[in-house]
């Protein structure tokens, strides 16, 4: 797993519970104490540990662990920015989901994102396949999808649908008014 990844999930679990719960996950996992260099890669293995370790310590499912890391990364400014370049709305964003993997190969080459493939049978239903990869993708992006509805302030129903399918039911586009986006910077505004 790449470094960004676990530099990620690192960030996540120390912002959120603590660098004292972040440092006993670490000792469960056999990570060093300070944790994960960001351009290296790491065995999936050690990813792995650190999630079930960080599930153990929080009596949390893994899957809802990982449903509130996408959350989190959806509130980190940088990644909120080049999320909302999807579209103008929710349902743009989702049309264009499927090309994040390749948009962040585009900033680091062996990211390892898996592929996605979004289905779309109905204008307010939507099916994201993930191809090979971590099966701990599928909740992340579950939360991102889930916060980024919240950003634009739509109305969605996200459930996971085994380890490699989430689904969205879009219910309203305009259920409120989303967080405020201009594509200038906030500091140029």
């Amino acid at each position: 797993m790449h470094g960004l990844i676990n530099r990620s999930l690192q960030g996540f679990l120390r912002d959120t519970y603590g660098p004292a719960l972040w440092s006993r996950i670490a000792e469960a996992a056999g990570v060093g104490a300070e944790g994960f260099e960001a351009m290296l890669t790491y065995e999936d293995d050690l990813t792995d540990r650190v999630i079930e370790a960080a599930a153990d310590a929080l009596a949390k499912p893994r899957e809802a662990l990982l449903e509130d890391l996408g959350i989190y990364l959806v509130s980190l400014e940088p990644l909120r920015r080049l999320l909302r370049f999807g579209g103008v709305d929710y349902v743009d964003f989702l049309q264009t989901v499927d090309e994040l993997p390749e948009r962040a190969r585009l900033a680091v080459a062996d990211i390892g994102l898996p592929d996605l493939i979004l289905d779309a049978p109905e204008p307010d239903q939507f099916t994201l396949h993930f191809a090979a990869g971590h099966p701990g993708f599928a909740p992340v992006f579950a939360g991102i999808l889930r916060a980024m509805a919240d950003d634009y302030g739509a109305f969605a129903l996200v459930d996971l649908d085994g380890e490699r399918k989430v689904k969205v039911e879009l219910l309203q586009t305009a259920y409120a008014s989303g967080r405020a986006f201009d594509l200038a910077r906030p500091e140029d505004a």
